[in-house]
């Protein structure tokens, strides 16, 4: 290994340090704060606030660091973005960071095994939608919070994709927005270099800032789409939807 590669992976271990300590630190000290002092009505806006700011901060570090660029393509569609689903593909381990860094009021499917996870924990139980297996649990609550102005990040591929490899998405995503009729916003992440991918070491950050290329592509309207079916079962149109969503994040269209 290089020192260029060695200094890297020290600086990719450090800010993940830096990430985890932060998220002690939100998860026991100011959520617990906000769940005494902000008003029921107002916490999860409260809690949104705290991970979007704090997340961005970190993506901040990442790039003045060098560990990564971020090119951000068509970022005009994320001016007042509000209630909307998002659809994204899933190269990497910090993706969901680095989106959620981009967006205020945004919200995620969490797995809920991450409910015992000791640095995320009480931030996924307090802010994001658990993906337990209960579907009309899962389909109230998405409702509610897209009501209320929030959106919600999805990877329907459940894990992460590997480049070059077809996408198998779940279902989950076009069952909420046909569910919800919340509009899709599909977003196709490219990196130029393996990094923090499927099966990969943390520390691989090779000798050169990766560059991530977010695309936001053309916004789904799922009214239209659905008025479009025809005498298409709930099951076909779903499939259908399903099928647009992964044309859309499989690649910059």
């Amino acid at each position: 290994m290089s020192f260029l590669a060695f200094w890297r992976s020290f600086v990719v271990l450090f800010l993940f340090a830096f990430f985890g300590g932060g998220a002690l630190i939100i998860s026991f000290v100011i959520f617990p704060f906000g769940a005494v002092f902000v008003k029921k009505e107002r916490r999860k806006r409260f809690y949104s606030g705290v991970i979007h700011k704090t997340w961005k901060f970190f993506t901040y570090l990442m790039q003045k660091s060098r560990i990564i660029k971020l090119v951000l393509t068509n970022g005009e569609k994320l001016e007042n973005i509000s209630g909307k689903i998002i659809v994204a593909n899933h190269p990497s381990f910090i993706d969901i960071v680095l989106l959620i860094g981009l967006l205020p009021d945004t919200v995620c499917i969490a797995k809920k095994e991450l409910k015992k996870n000791i640095f995320m924990g009480n931030i996924v139980k307090s802010l994001y939608l658990i993906n337990d297996e209960d579907n009309e649990r899962l389909l109230r609550e998405a409702a509610g919070v897209l009501t209320e102005g929030f959106n919600i990040i999805i990877f329907p591929s459940g894990t992460r994709t590997v480049e070059g490899e077809e996408l198998k998405l779940h279902k989950g995503a076009a069952m909420m927005a046909l569910h919800t009729g919340a509009e899709i916003l599909p977003v196709y992440i490219h990196c130029d270099a393996k990094f923090l991918a499927k099966n990969q070491k943390i520390y691989e950050a090779g000798e050169k800032p990766v560059t991530y290329t977010i695309t936001l592509n053309e916004t789904i309207k799922t009214g239209d789409f659905a008025r479009s079916g025809g005498n298409l079962t709930k099951i076909q149109l779903r499939n259908r939807l399903n099928l647009a969503i992964k044309e859309q994040i499989s690649r910059s269209v």
